[in-house]
């Protein structure tokens, strides 16, 4: 028995482990996305850091249209993060953890 605990302790260490190391990978994956007429283009990291900005020409006479195309585009890119990320970090708890019967019912 003090064997099996010790197992767990050490899984749920490598757990631990493997989540801030996929959360470190994170800051180096990057997300483009491109408004749909290609006038704004914005590069995000998985973990939610702006990257880059690139804005066409066009979208500089009219401030307030600028300011929609960069929200939207962010909230996009942002979306896509979020996801990765949550999927990522799911998955490498997942991998780590113990064999404990009935935590599958949890996750």
């Amino acid at each position: 028995m003090f064997g099996d605990m010790m197992n767990m302790m050490s899984k749920l260490k490598e757990s631990q482990q493997k989540i801030e190391e996929t959360k470190s990978r994170l800051k180096t994956v990057l997300i483009d996305e491109v408004s749909s007429d290609q006038l704004l283009k914005v590069t995000v990291t998985a973990s939610g850091t702006i990257k880059a900005l690139n804005i066409d020409d066009q979208l500089l006479a009219d401030k307030e249209q600028l300011e929609d195309y960069i929200i939207l585009t962010f909230n996009k890119a942002l979306e896509k993060a979020n996801t990765i990320k949550e999927q990522e970090l799911a998955t490498a708890a997942k991998e780590g953890m113990p064999n404990i019967p009935g935590l599958d019912k949890f996750m």
